[in-house]
Formats: structure tokens, C-alpha cells, sequence
């Protein structure tokens, strides 16, 4: 592979996006637009909801508690053993925490304190469930206590005050423009030049097509890179955001920028026309955008869709990000950008296999 023709197929592609005004205002506006209106509406499902409760008293009182929960309908409740970490659960679901003592008290009727750990980017989930934990508090209160609130409850969030709803949302937003555009522009961009007959020419040419399509890819990263910078300067602007901008998330942006070129380019082998490229981008996007965790908690949706989720590459572009910016968590940042990375590998040699410079 010659570093040389990958640099200038590199460059004329960068050349040709900013001569185009389109162009340009897309790249900086779509995501900017999204974050905007989805950041206002996120203020703050059918399906049960998973409740981890840990508890530390194993009394007649606190089993009798946990009972109650599990009677709502609502609201199923798994045990977790006193010495594992909250953070591992707190991330998919609501954890409760039954303080020792909690049965002496109850029994005395002295006050007792729930603590209840929720992770701030799963808004409506915590809200539905603390709704219920209300309900349920209140209504042991009434018919034992007669009203005295004997058993309260404190929200505790396990990865600190300082992180609001939009600084989870933000990643998001990240990983659905870097699909976006990446499969959008791969695909229109193979089949125009198909149509106008450069990938012919190509043949004329020493460039192969494993360096053409490398070229492609890093073209795409530096469209992607703007999109990022513009995403992050409007969440910080706008919303007061917080993220950590290190050299993970960096990371993270170039493989799935090369993941989703390259699965823009393996798919644009299948497309005819200009006029079907939207809808083969359309039916890939889609999908992945809404099922992938997104705009929303996963655990939302129904479990068989929580399934098939696992199985779209954007779903680990997403948590390689929220594990990279928000949570801190750099272990499972590089296991979710590995899965990413193996993915990006596939369709590249997918996309070289499959990209024909000849007409059939």
C-alpha cells in the first residue's frame, strides 16, 4: 500500500466537500439540529422493569419489603449479594440498597433509609421505578404507621452530581452522526462515480482498491471529526455539558468511522442507482439508530429487541463512547471498541473484495 495515493485520494475528497456549500452546511448543522431539539426534549414501555436490590439485614422485614415490590407487576426484583459492585448493575437497571438494621428499626418503629443508586442517563426508567418504590413506601407507612414516615429513600447517582442527562445523550448523538454519514455518503459516493464512470478510470491508474477505500475511510474521519467537535462545542455551549475528550473517545471515532465507511462501501455493491441509494442507507440506519440505545435505555424494550441489538454495530459504538467520555470505564470502552474494530476489519475486506472497477 503506497501512503502516497492514499494521502491524495484523501485530499481531492476533502477538496471536493468543502467547495460544496451542501455540504459543509450538513455536516456541521445535521448533528447540531439533533442535539438541539433532542436535548429539549429529553428533560428530564409496557415491559417490566429490573430492579437489583442488595440486601444487607436479610430479615423477615426486608424480605417482606422486597415482596411487596415484586407484588407491584411492574417491577422485577433480582437479588445481588452484598459484596459485588453496584456500578456493574446501576448502568442497566435501578439498585436498591436495605441497610442492616433495617428490620430492629421497623419493629421499634424508629426511621429507616433506602438508598437508591440510579444511573442518570436512564431518566425515565429511574423515574418510573422510583414512582412505584414511592408507592410502595407509602402505602407500608399508611397501613402500618399510620402515615409516619418511618421508611424514606435517597437517590444516590453512582457516577456523581456533576453528570446530567445530556451528557449521555451526547455520545449517542456522536455514534448515530458518524453512521449517518459514513454509510450515507459511501454509498451515494461509490454509485455517482460508478454512473459518471471514474471507477473505470481507475483501472488506468496504479492505485488499488484496497487504497482507494483506505482513502475513503480517512476522508470519512476527518468529515466525522468535524461533526465531533461541532456535537461537543454545542452540548458544552447550549447545555453546560460534561465529557471527557481523551484518547479513547478519539479512538473510538476512528474505528467506527472505518466501520461504517466500510459498510457503506460493501453495501453500495448492491445498488444500481442514485435514486435507490437513499433507501439502501435508509434501511441500514434505520434500524441500528432506534434499536441500538440511542435516544433511550435499552432495557425499555422488549428483551428480544434488547437481543438484536447486541448484534448492530452501533450499539458498541455507543457504549464505546459513554464508557470512553462519561463513565470512565476504560476496560469496557476498549472490549466494546474491539468488537468494533473486528467489525470495521470485515466489511473493509468485504468492501475490497466486492468493489469492482468494471462494469458487468
Amino acid at each position: 500500500m503506497k501512503i502516497r495515493r492514499v494521502v491524495a485520494e484523501t485530499s481531492a475528497s476533502i477538496r471536493n466537500w468543502y467547495r460544496s456549500r451542501a455540504s459543509v452546511f450538513w455536516t456541521l448543522a445535521f448533528p447540531i439540529m439533533l442535539i438541539l431539539i433532542f436535548g429539549a426534549i429529553f428533560s428530564g414501555g409496557g415491559e417490566n422493569y429490573e430492579v437489583y436490590v442488595m440486601d444487607h439485614d436479610n430479615s423477615f422485614f426486608s424480605h417482606e419489603f422486597i415482596h411487596y415490590l415484586n407484588s407491584t407487576g411492574v417491577i422485577d426484583v433480582k437479588n445481588i449479594g452484598e459484596n459485588e459492585s453496584l456500578k456493574n448493575y446501576v448502568k442497566n437497571a435501578v439498585v436498591i440498597s436495605i441497610p442492616q438494621g433495617f428490620g430492629d428499626n421497623l419493629s421499634e418503629g424508629k426511621h429507616v433509609e433506602i438508598e437508591v443508586y440510579v444511573d442518570p442517563s436512564n431518566q425515565q426508567t429511574n423515574q418510573v421505578v422510583e414512582n412505584i418504590l414511592s408507592a410502595v413506601i407509602n402505602n407500608i407507612n399508611f397501613r402500618i404507621y399510620n402515615i409516619t414516615p418511618i421508611i424514606t429513600y435517597t437517590e444516590k447517582k453512582i457516577v456523581g452530581e456533576k453528570y446530567t442527562f445530556i451528557d449521555f445523550f451526547v455520545p449517542g448523538i456522536i455514534g448515530m452522526t458518524i453512521m449517518t454519514s459514513s454509510v450515507y455518503a459511501s454509498i451515494e459516493m461509490s454509485v455517482k462515480y460508478r454512473k459518471m464512470g471514474l471507477l473505470k478510470k481507475l483501472l488506468t491508474t496504479p492505485m488499488s482498491r484496497g487504497e482507494w477505500l483506505f482513502g475513503r475511510m480517512l476522508y470519512q474521519v476527518v468529515i466525522n471529526s468535524i461533526s465531533f467537535v461541532a456535537i461537543i462545542i454545542t452540548g458544552m455551549a447550549i447545555y453546560s455539558m460534561h465529557a471527557n475528550i481523551n484518547l479513547l473517545s478519539i479512538l473510538a471515532l476512528i474505528i467506527s468511522t472505518f466501520a461504517f465507511t466500510g459498510t457503506g462501501m460493501f453495501l453500495s455493491r448492491f445498488v444500481k442507482d442514485e435514486e435507490t441509494a437513499d433507501s439502501a442507507a435508509s434501511a441500514i440506519i434505520f434500524p441500528m439508530m432506534f434499536l441500538s440505545g440511542t435516544f433511550f435505555p435499552l432495557q425499555l424494550m422488549p428483551s428480544f429487541l434488547q437481543i438484536i441489538a447486541k448484534f448492530l454495530p452501533l450499539y458498541y459504538v455507543n457504549e464505546s463512547f459513554r464508557n470512553a467520555m462519561i463513565y470512565m470505564d476504560y476496560k469496557l470502552a476498549l472490549f466494546n471498541m474491539a468488537v468494533v474494530a473486528v467489525y470495521a476489519a470485515v466489511v473493509f475486506i468485504l468492501g475490497v473484495m466486492f468493489t469492482k472497477w468494471k462494469e458487468e
